[in-house]
């Protein structure tokens, strides 16, 4: 094993590289998180209470989308580890079965959205929410298919190291995305003024457009060459998807898992009252627009790692994990310093009511103070997927959220009397524990051998 100071360059280099790979995919998801930035900000001009629907409809959407869109990512180490060796075939592959799930996975993903309303008044939620949250999602269903879509093209280019294509694809969707909103929330151009619901046909009509745009780029730049083939009947192979799903399914477990917690620690707040809920809200949204940057460095990392397995290149892989750890920690201990500093002129950005805007500028601080812990899981999140491990993530989320952070977020909360202080302290225990177990694991899984790490074609 080679000593620190001869890895010193090699970090760099490496950094390089990540940063060549998760540049795009950073401005990708940032593009992404911008769309439900630019939902709330308009919707926030609506109303306080559309505020709050809003931020229960976010939660709702992703909390129910993250377990089917982890069983599309099952494909990440596939293509990656594939591409590494030189295997178009196995990409090609792991791409017919990866849409063949986005399109099958659709169908139980709308019925969760359908069922929205009900499900809020079972939690306890207030009436006048659930009921705009149900027509909110209702609205938004053509995006269960096609956000499933765009993500399964996405990871195949992604796979390649082919990043730029869904950085302009989404951008571009950020345009349509802006337009829409103010057609059809504020009801311009002789449309009329469906407030929240025109948010969701906006967000639904965009997600529908951005696979569309993508394939279409994949197609006139001859992107899909040498990583090709015909659909046939190895295509639809019940051994071959059942492979992909054993990837897929403990990656949709981690990401049900956290996402699950942030909807567990959202209906907490809707106890507390609707501004707690509104300011809760803004600070989650800035806290996930920050995410974006470790969120696309993880991605890349996921990539940099299966290739350099499939090339079987085992010292590299090691200062590759230890490139993206530094990055990761890195972007995200400035993203914590930002929200200190600006904790009073941020919420103003969303909403003018002095007394939410009091409560968030409360709550950044804290959202601070777990920022960093938030982009090293999530990094070594993607080093685990990478590195075909994906039941890490999803066991370390399991003790991290439920057996730490949001038992202490309801005892701090409610017991403890803080409120929605003591649930902002609770996420960030959970994310804290899950950082730490999962930056172990990947230290430990880094030095096995590389025959243990192949996940094959299937």
């Amino acid at each position: 094993m080679p000593s620190i100071e001869s890895e010193e360059r090699p970090i760099l280099a490496e950094t390089r590289v990540l940063a060549r790979l998760s540049t795009p995919v950073a401005l990708a998801q940032i593009g992404m998180m911008t769309m439900g930035v630019i939902d709330t900000m308009m919707v926030a001009r609506v109303g306080v209470t559309e505020l709050a629907a809003a931020a229960i409809c976010t939660s709702w959407a992703w909390s129910s989308h993250a377990f089917f869109q982890g069983l599309v990512q099952g494909m990440d180490p596939l293509v990656s580890q594939a591409h590494g060796a030189g295997d178009g075939e196995g990409t090609a592959l792991a791409l017919q079965r990866g849409l063949l799930i986005a399109v099958a996975s659709s169908l139980p993903l709308m019925g969760l959205w359908l069922a929205t309303g009900p499900g809020l008044r079972w939690l306890g939620q207030d009436e006048s929410i659930a009921r705009l949250a149900q027509d909110y999602m209702v609205a938004r269903l053509p995006s269960a298919l096609g956000f499933n879509l765009f993500v399964a093209l996405r990871q195949y280019l992604a796979g390649r190291t082919i990043m730029r294509p869904a950085m302009w694809v989404m951008l571009t969707g950020n345009v349509i995305n802006f337009f829409l909103n103010w057609v059809l929330i504020f009801g311009h151009l002789g449309f009329p003024a469906w407030g929240l619901v025109g948010a969701g046909l906006a967000t639904g009509i965009t997600n529908l457009l951005l696979p569309l745009g993508l394939w279409l780029w994949i197609r006139h730049f001859e992107l899909h060459g040498g990583a090709w083939r015909r659909w046939d009947r190895h295509s639809f192979a019940l051994s071959g998807v059942g492979h992909y799903l054993r990837l897929g399914v403990p990656i949709g477990l981690q990401l049900a898992l956290e996402a699950n917690a942030f909807t567990v620690a959202m209906v907490m707040v809707g106890w507390i009252g609707v501004v707690e809920l509104a300011a809760h809200q803004i600070v989650i949204n800035l806290a996930s627009f920050t995410f974006m940057l470790p969120l696309g460095i993880s991605i890349g990392a996921s990539v940099r790692v299966g290739n350099l397995i499939g090339r079987r290149d085992a010292i590299r892989l090691r200062i590759a994990c230890r490139a993206a750890f530094l990055s990761g920690g890195g972007v995200m201990a400035l993203a914590a310093i930002g929200f200190v500093v600006f904790r009073e002129s941020l919420p103003r950005l969303y909403i003018g009511d002095p007394t939410v805007v009091s409560l968030a500028a409360t709550l950044l601080p804290i959202a601070g103070a777990f920022q960093i812990a938030d982009g090293l899981q999530v990094v070594g999140g993607g080093l685990m997927r990478g590195m075909g491990r994906p039941r890490a993530g999803a066991i370390v989320n399991l003790i991290g959220f439920y057996g730490l952070g949001l038992p202490l977020a309801w005892l701090l909360a409610f017991p403890g009397g803080l409120g929605v202080v003591g649930i902002w302290w609770g996420l960030a225990a959970g994310l804290g524990g899950v950082a730490g177990m999962l930056s172990l694991w990947v230290a430990r899984t880094a030095r096995r051998p590389l025959d243990e790490l192949s996940v094959g074609s299937g």
